[in-house]
Order: structure tokens, then sequence, then C-alpha cells
């Protein structure tokens, strides 16, 4: 593991690596060097010019990013994208007792990925929080965070991870995997599908909107700021999701059929 510096509270600094470096793995680092601690990441796309201006040391080779001694590898790929991410990573480079984070937003599909594929010397935690730069953008002050500590050895450096989260006054949520994605596709999933669906009727605002159509529309608006990409990864790798889809049809196919009775009642 790398070595780490300490502050002045005497709790130890991290060395953070971030594998996709997107929005929303800019969005957390900005917070993880806000407190203190070391970031390095690495990415498809370049973003070495923006990680010189945050102080983030960029490696465009995989080799490289695995050599510098991380404490923990943040995983912020999308999620179709997890799987081939994890087989670029040279597991004989890796830092016996690196802790590896995941924040996406299914949980089953990275905990199996990452148990089958690291070696047993690595530590996984995964995690999602629960906002994102639109969202946070104004703190994370009572934002929750859920977490399962899949496999952990070293809990003082699970808890210094976590710990980041905290000092941001997150609410902490522990749940297993399962029991997160059986809860997400009833919530994040059906509303990523009603964002959608009012994208695809082409919906828009008219002289007499009410409050409760304006938020339909802004639920619109918020849903289709994420890539598609994100909706079909909610899909394919929660199991939970396409019960929920057949809910969705079947709650639908329900209420034309009770405007049906009402419309041929005499």
């Amino acid at each position: 593991m790398g070595s780490s510096s300490t502050n002045p509270s005497s709790e130890t600094l991290l060395k953070v690596g971030v594998v996709g470096f997107g929005p929303f793995a800019q969005f957390l680092s900005r917070t993880i060097l806000k407190q203190g601690h070391l970031v390095t990441a690495t990415s498809r796309s370049d973003h070495s010019r923006l990680c010189s201006e945050l102080g983030i040391t960029f490696y465009r080779e995989m080799d490289q990013f695995c050599n510098a001694n991380n404490d923990v590898i943040l995983l912020c790929p999308s999620i179709l994208s997890l799987s081939s991410v994890m087989q670029s990573l040279p597991s004989n480079r890796l830092e016996k007792g690196t802790l590896f984070v995941d924040v996406l937003s299914v949980k089953e599909h990275p905990r199996d990925l990452l148990l089958n594929v690291l070696p047993e010397e690595c530590d996984v935690l995964c995690t999602h929080p629960m906002f994102g730069p639109e969202s946070g953008k104004d703190g994370w002050n009572g934002l929750p965070l859920v977490f399962d500590k899949v496999r952990i050895r070293n809990e003082s450096l699970c808890m210094n991870f976590l710990s980041i989260f905290e000092k941001e006054g997150c609410r902490m949520v522990e749940m297993s995997c399962t029991e997160h994605d059986k809860l997400a596709a009833r919530s994040q999933f059906l509303t990523h599908t009603i964002g959608r669906i009012l994208s695809e009727m082409k919906i828009e605002s008219t002289l007499m909107d009410t409050k409760g159509f304006q938020t339909l529309l802004q639920l619109r608006d918020n849903t289709m700021k994420d890539s598609l990409d994100l909706y079909c990864g909610l899909f394919k790798h929660n199991k939970f999701a396409k019960q929920e889809l057949e809910n969705l049809e079947g709650a639908f196919h329900s209420l034309k059929l009770k405007l049906q009775e009402t419309q041929d009642a005499k």
C-alpha cells in the first residue's frame, strides 16, 4: 500500500486512483482533493489538461497507473464498460491490500465482477452516491451514500475512505448489494423510465402549465441529462429492473381498461 501523510487531526491522507475520469469522477475528485487527499487518474479519453489544472497526476497507460502506489482505486466507468475496464487492469501489478471502490448505480454486477477478477489480497467496497454534479452542487449534506463492505480486511483504510463522505455530511446507508438493486429498480430505474417515456412523447411547456405538469417537465429534463448508456446499464445489470418494467406495463394496461370500462358504461 502507498505511503500516506498525516494531517493535523492525525487522520491518514489517502492516495486515490480514479479509473474513468468523466463528469461524475471529476465531481467526486474535487471533494477528495479539497479534503487534502492525493488523486491520480486514468481514462480512455485524454484528461491530462484538466487534471493538471486540478493538481491530479494523469496516466495514459494503465500499467503506469497501477504502479502509482494508490491506497484506493476508485472505479468510475459506465456500467456497460466496467467489465472491459477490469480486464484491462494488469492484476499482477496491483499492490497487495489495495482497496477497490466502485460508484456504479447497480451493485450486484460490480460486486460479482470485482470478486471474480481481483486478487484475494485486494479489498472490495461497493458504493453508490445517490447524488451527482447537479443535486450535489451545493454540498453533500444529508444526501445518501449507500455502501456494502463486500470484502474488507483493512477496516481502517475502508473507514478512512468512507469518512470522505461522512465529513461532507452524507447520510451513510449500509445495505447489501442485492437489497440496493431491489430498491433502485423501483426508484432510480422507474424514474429514468418515466422520464424517457415523457421525452419520447415530446411533451412541451404550455401557457397553462399546472405545477404537476412542470414537475413532469423537470423530471424529463433531469433524466435526459444522463446518457442512454446509463439507462441501458440500469436495465441490463439489475435483475430486478425487468420486473419493474413489466409492473409498469401492467399498471398502464390496467388503467386503460378502467378508462375503457368508464367509457362503455351506460
